[in-house]
């Protein structure tokens, strides 16, 4: 019997973190307002807090590059949109490669400048312009792209809840969603809270990440997501780095920005032998292994550091899917649509993260014409059509 008691929404969100509030600011941007976002927690504390806030357009999924290149739009203009600075530091990001890995990058600046992405090929000298004392005899070209860098994924999600909050979304921080209500024909048409009260509405929206599968399951819908445990650790060179591009070594395949106070960011590229673990319970700083790997890379390409050691460190989760790519859209169940899977894409696509799931939530169909929503499909995976790079690179076809 329904509980016609239980509040109601058009839509219910759950999970307040980046992806969930993105798509709340852009439902109410278009007129629906008509939205509760449910966090467990406070806003964006889950792996949001976690993102190496990398921005780049550098992908061989035409889909994901423009959804990257939308993202740049917005990070660049976020005063326009938020009123606020949401910690976007446009340093450029340089891709550097091996000999091997000539043609994909060729292949793929081609395929980002037919978006519109402003990308060049350059050579050594120019990226040691750009990053003095860096050490490129391994490498063989390189790509340059002006326009990305780096941001703040907490900034920038808090900037999306406060405009979805301004436009008349509902938040509700510590609210913990325990299942999903069907309506006895494999439809979700609701949620249960911790505290036993319900939320009916027409659609909810999953947007968990690593804790998205149990959830999904208690509508009978098996979501094919690991949660990978991804170390970073932050590098004191003696002194403080100038501003300079963030970095993608796919030689030693790993990725290098700059800290606003200077520090190094150092992540890793090389996930031949991922590292699953328990979202709830991982350990939450580099093992020492992995900080004298990271430490042995990093002094590959800057040799010369004055006096390095290492400043801290970290580690969060990624929620991959079977070909690193997300799932957006609909869901075997009718009433439950999916925004998970992010696999370390998640910061820089989220404004088009955001406008594609308004879209298809609202239309049906992506208003991107370069952007087919029909890629990221929750199907793919059983019809044997995974989303993979066009030009993927060798060592590092995983995240590219």
């Amino acid at each position: 019997m329904a509980d016609n008691t239980a509040e109601r929404a058009r839509i219910v969100i759950v999970g307040g973190g980046l992806e969930g509030l993105a798509i709340a600011w852009q439902l109410a941007d278009r007129g629906e307002s008509d939205v509760i976002v449910l966090e467990r927690d406070t806003l964006c504390s889950g792996m949001t807090g976690k993102s190496s806030g990398i921005v780049r357009c550098h992908y061989g999924v035409p889909s994901l590059a423009a959804m990257a290149w939308h993202g740049v739009d917005v990070f660049s203009r976020a005063r326009e949109f938020f009123g606020t600075d949401i910690g976007f530091r446009q340093t450029g990001y340089v891709v550097g490669v091996g000999a091997a890995n000539l043609a994909p990058l060729r292949a793929n600046v081609d395929m980002h400048r037919a978006i519109g992405v402003p990308v060049e090929l350059v050579d050594a000298d120019a990226v040691r312009t750009m990053w003095p004392g860096i050490h490129l005899d391994d490498f063989a070209g390189f790509a340059y792209e002006p326009l990305g860098g780096h941001g703040d994924a907490y900034m920038t999600g808090m900037a999306y809840g406060a405009r979805a909050r301004t436009l008349g979304v509902r938040i509700r921080q510590s609210t913990s969603v325990v299942r999903l209500i069907q309506d006895g024909k494999d439809g979700v048409r609701g949620v249960v809270c911790a505290d036993g009260s319900e939320i009916h509405c027409d659609t909810v929206v999953l947007t968990t990440g690593v804790w998205s599968p149990a959830l999904a399951a208690t509508a009978g819908v098996n979501l094919p997501i690991r949660t990978q445990r991804e170390q970073l650790v932050l590098v004191d060179q003696g002194e403080p780095t100038p501003e300079v591009p963030t970095f993608s070594d796919l030689v030693n395949l790993q990725y290098i920005r700059r800290e606003p106070n200077g520090h190094l960011l150092v992540g890793n590229s090389d996930h031949s032998a991922p590292e699953f673990a328990d979202p709830d319970a991982y350990l939450n700083r580099a093992t020492d292994q992995f900080v004298e790997t990271a430490i042995g890379k990093l002094d590959r390409i800057l040799p010369n550091m004055p006096d390095a050691r290492l400043a801290s460190s970290y580690a969060g989760c990624y929620d991959i899917t079977p070909d690193y790519n997300p799932i957006i859209g609909p869901s075997p169940a009718e009433g439950l649509f999916l925004a998970v899977g992010f696999s370390g894409h998640g910061f820089k696509i989220s404004p088009a993260v955001g406008r594609l799931a308004a879209d298809l939530l609202l239309d049906g169909v992506s208003s991107d014409a370069a952007v087919d929503g029909d890629d990221f499909r929750y199907s793919r995976f059983d019809e044997g059509k995974p989303l993979v790079s066009r030009h993927p690179y060798a060592g590092a076809g995983e995240m590219r």
